[in-house]
């Protein structure tokens, strides 16, 4: 190795504080405290299947959802039900499958099932009244400050201040321009006056949120800032550009930021694959009698095919066939196509049966074994409409960084069915590009739940 390639900084991974630990273990370690209280309550014991049962809930809810430190308490409610429901209908597929359920005292499951969510929300709430307290106490409390009182400079501000576990007090802003410029922002000086400040009043954390434009003014700060025993962050504008999965990496020692990036990088790729493969199968050979019955229905009901294959975009845009059964006298697969509409006349009488309860999806269960399509991610739309809607939707074509799901985020929020405006394709797109920026495992478990209740209201089903 030469003297050169010794010399070249090394960007460090950052480690998560005690704080956010703290918040992450909450929801796995109530769920397995609150199983052993409940189990010795029934003087049951705590062996082997219930040792499983703990493992899995920790694998399912490790690390908790780090927003529910900041969200409000009807909205941590719904958040922990929601989240818990889903756990437990798949724990209860999984013990069903096994037959392992008889090993358990049902007295016991019932009861933990019960006691846990109102635990959670306890413990959510007395963390955020005493962690914060503690923090201060304990002398752990840090005082921040921020160069730079742009757009980027503001929002860590806010995201400090709304996140009390962070231990940070931002004492206020340095900024070079006059108060006329900086409407309701009261600055403690100007950029040269950081270091000077820092050193008087023992600031910890300085976050510099300058313009990427403005290098000279940021190399000069930071050298004034070698005179200062305080930690220094740089907050880059890139909250101009709309970030998907955000994470800094290295390649050969040289810093580089993702900006646009598939949530299913690394681990979480295979744990996606895992998980839609466990789930898709499962279901499959739970309703593959319900299958046989409505693949006959479909035979006897119209002339045609039993499954309908249309040329969706699946993963990062390539072409894919996707499975659905019958439900149109029709067969479109062209350059044009009309969605379905409320009393389509495309559509036949058992086809109609079949879309007001979803049943026509079913096949799409073995798109997701054949790895073209996932249980939950956006829903695939015609090769036909991509085409129109990728001109006029502005990062309409980053869906197709994941793979299409059977449902979606955009499903669950009111947004299934026809899209006969331009503003209603472009809420589903939005909704799809959330579920990209906050993806995780339990987030697919509430929308798979969430999903039950959709089909059965059978809400713009047609």
């Amino acid at each position: 190795m030469t003297a050169l390639d010794q010399s070249q900084p090394r960007l460090a991974v950052s480690r998560p504080d005690a704080a956010t630990l703290a918040r992450a273990a909450v929801d796995p370690v109530v769920a397995i405290g609150t199983m052993v209280v409940v189990v010795r309550a029934f003087d049951a014991h705590f062996d082997g299947p219930c040792l499983i049962l703990a493992l899995l809930v920790f694998a399912m809810t490790f690390p908790g959802d780090l927003a529910r430190g900041t969200a409000g308490a009807r909205q941590l409610a719904r958040d922990i039900a929601a989240s818990w429901l889903a756990i437990l209908a798949l724990l209860l597929l999984l013990g069903w499958v096994s037959k392992t359920l008889a090993a358990f005292d049902l007295r016991a499951l019932l009861a933990w099932a019960v006691a846990t969510p109102f635990a959670q929300f306890a413990a959510h709430r007395l963390m955020r009244a005493v962690l914060p307290r503690l923090l201060a106490a304990e002398g752990v409390q840090r005082t921040a400050v921020i160069a730079g009182a742009s757009q980027p400079g503001r929002k860590l501000a806010e995201q400090i201040g709304a996140n009390p576990f962070l231990g940070i007090r931002v004492a206020g802003y340095f900024d070079d321009r006059s108060a006329e410029r900086l409407p309701g922002i009261a600055a403690l000086g100007r950029l040269s006056d950081v270091a000077a400040y820092a050193r008087a009043q023992r600031v910890d954390l300085i976050y510099i949120a300058l313009p990427m434009a403005s290098q000279p003014r940021i190399l000069r700060l930071l050298e004034e800032l070698h005179d200062t025993t305080a930690s220094i962050y740089f907050a880059p504008d890139i909250f101009l550009f709309d970030l998907i999965q955000a994470r800094m990496e290295t390649i050969g020692g040289i810093p580089v930021l993702a900006v646009c990036e598939s949530p299913f990088h690394g681990v979480d790729g295979l744990l996606k694959r895992a998980s839609d493969l466990a789930l898709a199968g499962a279901l499959l050979l739970l309703l593959s009698p319900l299958m046989l019955a409505i693949a006959l229905g479909v035979k006897l009901s119209s002339p045609g095919p039993v499954l309908f294959r249309q040329r969706r975009y699946g993963l990062d845009g390539r072409e894919i066939l996707v499975y659905k059964f019958r439900s149109m006298a029709v067969v479109e697969d062209g350059a044009r196509i009309a969605q379905a509409t409320r009393d389509d006349p495309r559509v036949t009488r058992f086809g109609a049966f079949l879309r007001a309860w979803s049943l026509d999806e079913l096949p799409q269960f073995i798109n997701v074994l054949q790895g073209r399509m996932s249980v939950v991610g956006p829903r695939p739309h015609a090769v036909a409409h991509n085409e129109t809607y990728r001109k006029l939707i502005r990062g309409y074509m980053i869906r197709h960084k994941v793979r299409p799901g059977i449902t979606g985020l955009a499903q669950v929020n009111g947004l299934r069915g026809e899209t006969e405006t331009l503003d209603k394709m472009r809420a589903r797109i939005e909704c799809d590009l959330a579920y990209l920026r906050r993806w995780s495992l339990l987030l697919d478990l509430k929308i798979v739940f969430e999903t039950v209740f959709v089909v059965l209201g059978r809400k713009n089903a047609w």
